[in-house]
Order: structure tokens, then sequence, then C-alpha cells
């Protein structure tokens, strides 16, 4: 605002009547000199070219399009993200009744795009957000923005893995937009520098920019598809491969022998030669023999090099060759093991949507309490409004492993109690751990004092005197002798 008034006092005639002074105009070309740009034709860092970024964003699409194996590495993962579906919660009613609005937005609706966006992310390697926010209410709204309209994505000069600034490409108009990054905190977490481009450059609006698969020093995430594009393409190319020798193999021709014939004679068999029908019937004598001959192309090891190829892909994505249809020498317990690192990957990646939503959720809640402002330091903000993301378990597992483990563990944690080789702060650790594996979380420390006074009460239960204790026989007083006698 303050630029703005700035500007317009030009326009403004003095207070005094007098006119206003001329002033030269002066200017700088920020295109040319801004921090953080480089040239197309720079070399010095380890990103990949524009022009290669292009072509990257032109054949994953085509492979995702287009290719089974190339379709199945991103569906995957989304499967077992949103197959489920997913939440956000926030503890503050208030907070929550914001969260709910952006989400069942008619133009968010982020049950229905979710997928979609993470689906982008993972093809393109960045997901990027416009964020329209309503100036009166605080109300959110997301707006798409292609990749491959970014001209640049300018960084911190002072902290290269941190953008603060995305300049699009213009338009047939010479048009373009320059977006600020949205960092969740106030502009003071930037060094000066990078607050005074931001402040006075990137002022089209703010940015959610999400990437992955960046090496420090690149501009833009790269594609998932990115390593293994190449084995994807050549697995495609193997199947059709045989699909066109399966072809070969069912053709066929007519070899006929004419014994003891002359050029001639042949020539003219071949005028009247005519190839039967099926189910027809060919009448010769023993001087015309026919056969038929079929190409023997001698590819039994085509099976083996397609395997080949596409265990390199699945193998690079940690994904088991059963899991794309291929049985392989494979049984239940081996399957259980060979899937153990694909569901590390998988959790890795729900970590990284879950970072995305609450980064997007928090800004939402912040925004809905205070439309305009800076915003506060995330740490700052009270726990009862900071939302989460909430994800079903990737997968079922199998808890009767760990419901035997834990017995055995209790069982081993009471006899090193009793010898005095553990404490129960210790044992209680343990089975917090095993807990934890069936889906249950609690403080060891909070639940063995809980414990402890529920002990305690059972105690003192027990030492209260019961209904029935009036009905037996009193005991004998060892001080009164006719009771001692009596006895």
């Amino acid at each position: 605002m303050k630029l703005i008034n700035d500007f317009m006092g030009l326009f403004r005639s003095p207070s005094d009547g007098s006119e206003a002074p001329l002033r030269e105009a002066a200017g700088v070309d920020i295109n040319a000199d801004l921090e953080g740009f480089r040239r197309l034709s720079d070399n010095s860092t380890r990103d990949i070219a524009p022009m290669g970024m292009e072509r990257m964003w032109r054949t994953v699409e085509f492979l995702y399009r287009a290719n089974p194996l190339g379709h199945f590495l991103i569906e995957i993962s989304n499967a077992f993200l949103f197959a489920e579906g997913c939440t956000l919660k926030v503890s503050d009613p208030e907070c929550q009744e914001i969260l709910d609005g952006f989400w069942n937005d008619p133009i968010n609706k982020l049950d229905e795009n979710l997928p979609r966006l993470w689906r982008e992310n993972k093809i393109m390697g960045n997901l990027l957000l416009v964020a329209f926010v309503n100036e009166m209410n605080g109300h959110v709204r997301l707006g798409y923005l292609d990749p491959r309209r970014v001209a640049h994505v300018v960084y911190d000069p002072d902290n290269a893995m941190q953008p603060i600034g995305v300049i699009t490409k213009k338009d047939k108009k010479g048009n373009f937009k320059r977006y600020r990054v949205i960092v969740v905190g106030p502009e003071s977490v930037f060094a000066p520098t990078a607050r005074r481009i931001r402040e006075e450059d990137f002022t089209d609006g703010d940015i959610f920019f999400f990437a992955r698969n960046m090496l420090m020093g690149d501009e833009m995430g790269k594609s998932d598809l990115l390593p293994v594009m190449d084995g994807v393409d050549a697995y495609d190319q193997a199947v059709f491969g045989e699909l066109e020798r399966w072809t070969h193999l069912r053709s066929f021709i007519w070899d006929v022998e004419l014994k003891g014939a002359t050029q001639d004679q042949v020539n003219e068999r071949a005028k009247d030669f005519v190839s039967p029908e099926t189910a027809s019937v060919r009448i010769h004598n023993d001087s015309e023999k026919w056969d038929t001959v079929s190409p023997d192309l001698n590819s039994d090891d085509s099976d083996v090099l397609a395997r080949l190829i596409r265990n390199h892909v699945l193998g690079s994505k940690a994904i088991p060759e059963h899991w794309f249809g291929g049985g392989g020498d494979v049984n239940r317990a081996t399957a259980q093991e060979m899937g153990e690192p694909t569901l590390k990957m998988l959790s890795m990646e729900q970590r990284a949507v879950k970072h995305m939503l609450e980064t997007i959720a928090i800004f939402v809640v912040l925004r809905g309490i205070q439309p305009k402002g800076e915003l506060p330091m995330p740490h700052d903000v009270p726990a009862e409004f900071r939302p989460q993301a909430v994800f079903a378990e990737l997968t079922s597992k199998d808890t009767s492993k760990y419901a035997t483990a834990m017995t055995q563990v209790a069982s081993a944690c009471s006899m090193a109690i009793d010898r005095g080789l553990l404490t129960e702060e210790t044992a209680v650790a343990l089975l917090a751990v095993i807990a934890g594996q069936l889906g249950y979380e609690f403080d060891p420390a909070e639940e063995l004092k809980k414990a402890r006074e529920q002990a305690k009460a059972r105690r003192a239960t027990d030492l209260l005197p019961s209904d029935f204790d009036d009905d037996l026989p009193e005991e004998p007083d060892p001080m009164d002798p006719d009771a001692a006698d009596a006895a």
C-alpha cells in the first residue's frame, strides 16, 4: 500500500497550491540485474537446461498416458496414498470450520482434486498453486499454474535452497506474472536482500511451490519418471516387438515343388496356381509336392530380456516384480519381505503429502483468522490452531506377529524386573514400541504413572472389609481366659 500511495502522490498537487516539481524519470531494468537469475546459456549449475526440461515434460507425459508401465509407476503410489482418503483435522472448532470450508469449496474440491494434484507433482516434478485470498473473510481458493509456464524460480541470494518468487513466461501480449512464494512465517525470516526483492518485485500474488527430486542448485523439480523413462520405453518396445514376432510366427507360405519340371513348365503352372482356401480339397499327382513354410525366429530368450528390463525399472522404484503381474519365484514369506522397501518409500511419500497439506492448511487457518498482514511463526501458533493431515494405514498389518511379540516382551520384562535387571520405566517403553506397531501409541512415563495409581487403588480396595464379613465367626480374644479355655 505504501508503494501505491507513493505512486499516487506523484499525481497529487501540493497542499499549499503550488505546482509540483518536475522530476526526470529514472529506473532500473530488474530483468537483467535481479539477484537469483541466470542466463539460459549458463552451464555453471548442475540443473537441466530449459530445453531439456521441456523435452522431459513432453516425454514423461507421453509415458504416463500411453505406456502401461509408466502409468503404473505413478498410479501405484496414488492408490496407496488416497484410496482410503485423507482429512485435515484441527482441535479448535472454529478453525475446523475454516478448514472444512476450504476443503469442500466448489473450486478447490480437494476430495477430487488432491489425487490429481499429487499425480501432477510426480509427473511434472513441480506443483505450483496460486493462493487467492478473500480480503474480507480470509477464505482461500487454489489455482493451478502449469510448470511449463514458469520462466524462472528465483531463490534467496543468501540461501540457495529457499525459493522466494516465481516468474511466468510472457504470453502473446507480452504479459507475465511475478508471484511471491508462500512461506508460513513473517517476512523477517528472510535476509534483507530477499525481503527487498519479495517486496518490490513479486507483487502479483502468492503461490505455493512444491518440488520433487531436486539437487541443491536445481531451479525446479524433476519428474519421478526421469531416471527410468528410457527403461520404460525400452520395455514397451520389447513388448510390441514380441507382438510383431507372434504375428510373423502365425504367418506361412505355400511351397509347391514340381518334380522334373522345366522353367517353362514352372511358369505355366504358376499362371494357374490358386492358394487353397481353408477346408478346401487339393488334388495332385506324385510329381507335385505341397508344403507350408513358417518362420523360425529363434527368440526363446525374449522373455528373459523383457523381464530383465522390467525388473530394472521396477527395482529402481523398490517395487517387487509380483506387484506388476509377474509372479516369478515368489511365495508368501518372500513376498512380505520384498514388500517392505516399497512400503518404506511409500511412507516417505506419505510424509511429503502430509507436509504439503499441513503447509497449505496452516496458511488457510491463519488467513481465516487474519485475512491481511504478516503470518506468525508456526511454532508461535497455539497447538489447537495447528492442523494435521490424517491418512489411513498404507496397508493392513499382520498383527498376529506383533501380538506374539508383545506377549514375549512382556514376559521377558517381568522376569528382568523381578531379578533386578530392568527398570519398570524401560519395560513400559519396550512395550510401547510393540504397541506402536499395532497402531496404538502412548507415552511410557504417563502410562506407568497411571498404572501405579490404579494398582495402588486396587490394593486399597482389597484392604477394605467386605459385605459378608459379619457372617464369619468371631476370632477369639487371646487376652480373655474363658475364650482361651473354650478354644
